[in-house]
């Protein structure tokens, strides 16, 4: 369990951490399905982008330097938070495929908020 959670953490991590700089830097040409990018406002592409930036280091970081450990499964639980307005934001749009990739996005972080809480908590190096 704890390899499979450490998996999803860094492959959660890093998407999240390039995510969130592409609404700093809003590339052009992005593909079709994420096209959405373009029309969000800017003080949600600020919240969203250090949201995801801040959250995707928080699912790795704690866990490899194991100071503040606690603050993996924080970090998870944030972004299914995102991830379910972000969901709520494609369904005002009627982007139907995001809307179940956020979902699905969403319940992977749920799960590792709640396999870093209760079934292979992180140990910070003090509790060692």
């Amino acid at each position: 369990m704890n390899i499979f959670l450490w998996v999803l953490q860094v492959l959660l991590g890093v998407f999240f951490l390039f995510n969130g700089i592409e609404h700093f830097t809003l590339p052009p040409g992005l593909p079709a399905q994420m096209a959405w990018m373009y029309d969000l406002p800017g003080g949600l592409h600020l919240f969203s982008g250090t949201a995801e930036i801040l959250g995707g280091l928080g699912l790795i970081l704690p866990g490899l330097t194991r100071i503040q450990a606690r603050l993996t499964p924080l970090a998870a639980l944030g972004l299914a938070i995102v991830m379910v307005g972000a969901a709520a934001w494609h369904i005002t749009r009627g982007e139907f495929p995001n809307v179940i990739m956020n979902i699905v996005v969403a319940a992977l972080m749920g799960f590792v908020a709640y396999g870093r809480w209760k079934l292979r908590p992180l140990k910070d190096r003090a509790a060692s």
